[in-house]
């Protein structure tokens, strides 16, 4: 087992990363877990797939779950949705030091966090991720958030974990783009600032995502230290420093935003494509070279992620796209900054950018 460190000041925790974590459970939360009842807020899915195990383990140390089982799917992390888990967790009297159980991918540790947050003015929470997508980013760092309709993660708080649990076990249920959805994320670290793990990623990728256990566990782990390190340089996204684990993005969220952040686009493939249109603005500005900009759009196209606007099928103009980015959390007295590159492994942020010029080149890419 790997454990990553996140050094947030006053509030350190740990990542646990490795195979089995889930059946062993309760005594990975030994100290946490004070009471008989644990309450776990999950999705149907992850639920037909680990609640009998998770049971188990928590029931073989004389604790009683206590289960919240949620629709799987954006739409789950919505003001309803909200407002009913904490009136749950109300109900089950949960007091400030006791700890939430988020079991589940991106939208159940974001919902269940911010439900943490805000239950009688912040109570803990361990965040468990089935997904490799919340493995590597969502689980870690604190972010916790729920989607309205006038955008994605535009209302939340910045909220951290008392120990994130990756089991590698959880990777081999998932759906194969659901995989390939998280690897968006792991790939996302060698593009913002280290070429060698993009490098790394160019010759195991195929492997990895095929069930390499060994190669599973080094891209977890080494995406945990890369945002962990992030993190703890600034955590609540006040020096930049943040902003460039939004990378790819900014594109991605505009067009989850145009696909109704429905099944048609996974959080994970808008990452893919959205770092896509990064590397192509950025070598459309003459910020890096065309060449390496579609060594990115090969790379993610191969893997088996959407590497093409065009082939999403949209039904409107690169205008329409610019106008979801207006509510992007980054924007600053009305000035949108983006994560563009210099290089792979080189991600800055840009806040000179023309939204006429944004909205100009997504219509080439739609018509690409």
């Amino acid at each position: 087992m790997a454990v990553i460190p996140v050094d947030i000041a006053g509030r350190p925790y740990e990542v646990r990363v490795g195979a089995g974590l889930l059946a062993e459970l309760a005594p990975n939360c030994r100290g946490k877990l004070r009471k008989r009842g644990v309450p776990i807020v999950t999705d149907v899915n992850v639920h037909a797939a680990w609640g009998a195990v998770v049971e188990k383990s928590l029931r073989d140390s004389g604790h009683e779950p206590h289960w919240r089982i949620l629709p799987a799917g954006e739409a789950t992390k919505s003001w309803d949705e909200l407002a009913a888990t904490v009136n749950w967790l109300l109900g089950l009297e949960v007091e400030r030091g006791d700890h939430i159980i988020a079991l589940g991918g991106g939208v159940i540790g974001d919902l269940t966090g911010f439900c943490a947050s805000v239950l009688k003015r912040g109570c803990h929470f361990i965040q468990v991720p089935t997904t490799l997508l919340a493995q590597v980013d969502s689980s870690v760092g604190g972010k916790t958030a729920i989607n309205t309709p006038a955008g994605k993660n535009l209302v939340g708080a910045f909220h951290q974990p008392s120990l994130v649990l990756a089991d590698l076990s959880a990777l081999e249920t998932l759906p194969q783009r659901d995989l390939l959805a998280g690897y968006a994320e792991v790939v996302k670290y060698g593009l913002i600032d280290d070429a060698d793990f993009f490098a790394w990623c160019d010759a195991n990728a195929g492997a990895m995502i095929a069930g390499d256990s060994a190669l599973r566990e080094y891209a977890v782990a080494h995406s945990v230290g890369a945002k962990a390190r992030i993190v703890a340089e600034d955590e609540f996204e006040t020096t930049g420093r943040r902003a460039l684990l939004n990378l790819g993005h900014t594109f991605g969220h505009a067009l989850e935003a145009e696909t109704g952040f429905s099944s048609r686009l996974l959080h994970g493939e808008g990452v893919a494509l959205g770092m896509v249109m990064a590397a192509r603005y950025s070598a459309r500005r003459g910020l890096m070279p065309h060449a390496s900009a579609e060594h990115v759009a090969q790379h993610i196209g191969d893997i088996g992620l959407p590497a093409s606007l065009k082939a999403l099928g949209l039904d409107c103009n690169g205008a329409v796209l610019v106008q979801h980015m207006l509510h992007d959390k980054k924007m600053d007295a009305g000035t949108l900054p983006f994560l563009l590159m210099k290089g792979i492994g080189q991600t800055y942020l840009e806040k000179q950018v023309s939204l006429e010029d944004v909205a100009t080149f997504l219509d080439e890419e739609l018509a690409r």
